[in-house]
């Protein structure tokens, strides 16, 4: 029993330093300032979210002013919460470390508190200006330091080394600058909205922190352990029962957490003495739950918070964006229960079902299918009462809407006050009762994660509003579940139970924003690095320096931009992580992709960029996630690395899969394409992981194993296979340009090849895709009015004449005085998916050789 309170202390004091700080000093007043900070920072954020501040008139601040005061609570918080080093003192705060909380959250915060001088100085700072963006520059570092590790600020060292040393005669001319003044760099960095204040921070406070504190709340009212227990009732009696739980649960947690390294530890506590109960070794089991909470982290609605980042970044709506992730992460969650099923064929793994493999694999598909399903018709079903409701009662409506879902909440709460309230220890998960049991206790935990989506995906609120409603609802479910549960079950005092849930409400609200310390400092230093990127313009630079290493080559040119995204990302939270990785790498994968004939989407980018930025979090030696792992199963941290990167290859392979066959995004697909593209992928993806896992039917010969890798890429890309027979394109002159714009159907685009000079005065040979928007007017009219283009006609050719400042064309970097070499328009050919055929006869040739050998050894007695 020591042991296992030992385990759970550090276990504790892990998260802690990972995620809310290590610190708990033993005098009251540092106690209490502790207490009452971060609740004022939860409160002061539900302000700002709120209509309040504009119906009253008071606290109004705008965008610069609120980034200023987040993250002066954010490094005022750092510093007091999270020790300077491992031998600091944990039970007292040193008087050195008030005095620099102080001045760091003074310096942070100055945008607010002197908002109208420094706007006014706007260009020409004065000293003081410098003196506070210098200081705050460094501390905020510090803190990023304290709270989240050397990895972060060694980034931003090194790009403000770059900033400062840029004209070093010592760097390579190809990266070479002329260096940044001080006044120079601290303007652009800390005294405009171009650095750290920019949109980093502002997403931070105005979107992340009311999610951050949506799920601290939906954990403390007992989310996370109603989704956990439900998880292992379900699938616990299964071969590899834990396991196959233990990612179902990691999923679920991904709802509520953010972080990989705290999804670890929620789920990873329960799951993996389990794991290693039923006969996975321990450094399995971790690597298992690793595998499932970076899956946790790249799975929508919240994605780590990266989904709205997305949104401001590469423009588009955060229903796009959900709408982009949701297939990659479904199939890669299959595959991985599916890998883990296999591990449990391959360990003989004892189970109390003797459901058939196959049929278990179609019921996970079916079900998580069905699951979509239902989500998405619950929603569609409240919009339509919504909107009856509307027409018919009009303004009063939002009243009736209230009592509904009043009346709905109270009824699941009498639900549930039929079962006792679920316990939450590793013996209860070990007799848990049925699964229709369990789910009747939390049913009232689903209606605020209904209505954040629907509030996002219906109404389409913004972010902000969505996370703020969705948090005012948990906070009535805090102070309200207790004391209406002990009136229906009439075995506890009322008062007493309401005064627990004011107890709880305060407590996540205290937990929110002490999840948020780390995050907001990890988004200000982010934008000292974006910050530096657009201040020295080394983008093109790492353009250049990726199309040095892989020489033209295209997958070689992919290869390197993931290598240099998880070694980017490695140490960095999943927010600052994909930050600094898109900033850095996404307009390398853009402007490449376009020399080498390959026009990817925007948000496929961003897309196979987080992907493996996430990837940093299993991948030895820093793998966080890994080393949250090992400590918990006692396993050596470097060997779960390595074992969760081998179970998380599916995931790294997927972002090249995307990025050479978009329909993975369901990008430009509609919903009968929509529903082959999720089936076909995910045979795909099962036939990959058996590959890998060298086992299918039975455990596979090496051949076998190469034939299924061979169909799971025929059943991905099958376009690849069809180019090599014919080409997907034909070329046309350049000169058919505006006849062919007007004759495109509405909403198209038009595939042009363009050839000019850069800013640099080298040459430019590239594919761009300009669209063309509604139909009827002429090719020029369309192509100025969707793509921001217009062209002039010299001697027979074409050239660019004017850009729309901001437009698609200048976005996408094309320039004054390029001429159209060519148009590429669809080739007449056969459809792709023709290799579908050879596909699955070649599966079905590898599963008759594989069950007939099942059906021999079967007959001589032996277990499979």
């Amino acid at each position: 029993m020591t042991d296992k309170v030992t385990g759970t202390s550090e276990l504790e004091d892990l998260v802690a330093q990972a995620d809310s700080g290590g610190r708990n000093p033993d005098q009251l007043y540092a106690r209490r300032l502790l207490w009452w900070t971060p609740l004022i920072w939860s409160l002061f954020q539900l302000w700002i979210a709120s209509p309040l501040p504009f119906l009253l008139g008071v606290g109004l601040w705008n965008d610069t002013q609120t980034r200023a005061i987040h993250l002066g609570f954010a490094v005022l918080l750092a510093f007091l919460l999270f020790p300077a080093f491992k031998s600091s003192p944990r039970n007292h705060i040193p008087v050195l470390t008030w005095i620099t909380a102080i001045v760091a959250a003074a310096a942070a915060s100055y945008q607010w508190w002197d908002y109208s001088g420094v706007a006014a100085r706007t260009g020409i700072p004065n000293t003081t200006d410098l003196i506070m963006a210098g200081i705050g520059i460094v501390l905020l570092m510090e803190a990023a330091r304290r709270s989240l590790g050397f990895p972060l600020m060694g980034v931003a060292l090194f790009f403000l080394a770059y900033v400062f040393f840029g004209s070093w005669d010592g760097l390579p001319e190809v990266v070479r600058w002329k260096g940044a003044s001080f006044e120079k760099a601290m303007s652009h960095l800390m005294l405009t909205t171009e650095g750290v204040y920019g949109v980093a921070l502002g997403v931070s406070s105005g979107f992340v922190f009311l999610f951050v504190l949506f799920g601290a709340l939906l954990n403390k009212a007992g989310a996370g352990n109603y989704f956990l227990q439900l998880a292992f009732a379900a699938l616990g009696h299964l071969r590899g029962g834990p396991a196959k739980a233990a990612v179902i649960a990691s999923a679920a947690t991904g709802l509520i957490s953010g972080s990989s390294i705290a999804n670890v530890v929620t789920t990873g506590t329960f799951t993996i003495p389990l794991m290693k109960k039923v006969g996975f070794p321990a450094t399995k089991a971790g690597a298992v739950e690793v595998s499932s909470s970076v899956n946790g982290v790249l799975t929508p609605p919240v994605m780590g918070a990266v989904a709205f980042l997305m949104t401001e970044y590469v423009g588009v709506s955060y229903v796009e964006v959900v709408k982009t992730a949701i297939v990659p992460a479904a199939i890669s969650y299959i595959a991985l229960i599916y890998i883990v099923h296999l591990e449990a064929l391959k360990m003989k793994l004892p189970g109390t079902s003797k459901m058939h493999p196959v049929k278990f694999m179609l019921g996970a598909v079916f079900m998580i299918a069905i699951s979509i399903i239902i989500a998405g018709g619950t929603l569609w079903l409240c919009g339509f009462i919504v909107r009856v409701l509307n027409t018919a009662l009009g303004d009063p409506s939002i009243w009736v809407i209230l009592v509904l879902i009043a009346v709905s909440y109270v009824a699941a709460l009498a639900y549930a006050a039929r079962q006792p309230d679920l316990e939450m220890s590793l013996e209860s998960m070990e007799h848990l009762p049925p699964t229709k049991e369990i789910f009747k206790t939390g049913i009232h935990y689903i209606m605020p994660i209904l209505l954040l989506m629907y509030l996002l995906m219906i109404e389409r609120k913004s972010p902000g509003a969505s996370a703020f409603w969705s948090a005012i609802f948990m906070l009535i479910i805090l102070a309200t579940q207790h004391p209406i549960k002990a009136f229906f079950r009439k075995t506890a005092d009322v008062m007493d139970e309401a005064k627990r849930g004011v107890v709880e409400i305060a407590e996540g609200l205290i937990d929110g924003a002490r999840n948020m310390v780390g995050l907001a400092a990890a988004m200000g230093v982010a934008g000292i690095i974006v910050g530096a990127v657009t201040l020295t313009g080394i983008g093109q630079v790492m353009a250049e320096f990726v199309e040095f290493l892989s020489g033209g080559n295209l997958m070689a040119m992919l290869f390197f931009v993931a290598l240099i995204s998880i070694i980017l990302g490695m140490g960095l939270p999943t927010t600052a992580n994909y930050i600094v990785v898109s900033s850095l790498m996404a307009g390398v994968v853009v402007e490449l992709g376009a020399q080498s004939g390959l026009i990817v989407p925007l948000i496929a980018v961003h897309m196979f960029v987080f992907y493996f930025g996430i990837m940093a979090d299993v991948t030895p030696p820093v793998g966080l996630a890994s080393f949250a792992a090992a400590a918990i199963s006692g396993a050596d941290p470097l060997k779960t690395g390595f074992q969760a990167f081998f179970y998380s290859i599916r995931t790294a392979l997927l972002p090249f899969l995307f990025v050479f066959n978009t329909d993975l995004l369901l990008i430009n697909v509609g919903p009968a394409h929509a529903v082959v593209v999720f089936i076909v992928a995910t045979i795909a993806m099962l036939l990959f992981a058996a590959a890998t896992m060298n086992y299918f039917i039975v455990p596979s010969k090496l051949w076998e194993s190469a034939i299924l890798l061979l169909v799971a890429l025929m059943l991905f890309r099958p376009g690849f296979f069809m180019d090599q027979i014919t080409p997907k394109f034909e070329a046309r002159p350049g000169i058919e340009l505006f006849e062919r714009a007007e004759q495109a159907g509405d909403g198209t685009s038009i595939r042009v090849r363009m050839m000019g000079e850069d800013l640099y005065g080298d040459p430019v040979d590239a594919r761009y895709l300009l669209p063309l928007g509604a139909a009827g007017a002429d090719g020029q009219t369309r192509l100025m009015d969707a793509a921001g283009i217009e062209f002039r006609e010299e001697d027979g050719k074409i050239f660019v004449d004017n850009l729309n400042f901001g437009g698609t064309a200048e976005q996408l970097g094309i320039d004054f005085d390029w001429e159209v070499a060519e148009l590429e328009v669809s080739a007449n050919r056969m459809r792709k998916e023709i290799f579908y055929i050879p596909a699955f006869i070649l599966l079905a040739g590898v599963a008759f050789m594989q069950r007939r050998r099942k059906l021999a050894l079967e007959a001589q007695g032996v277990a499979v």
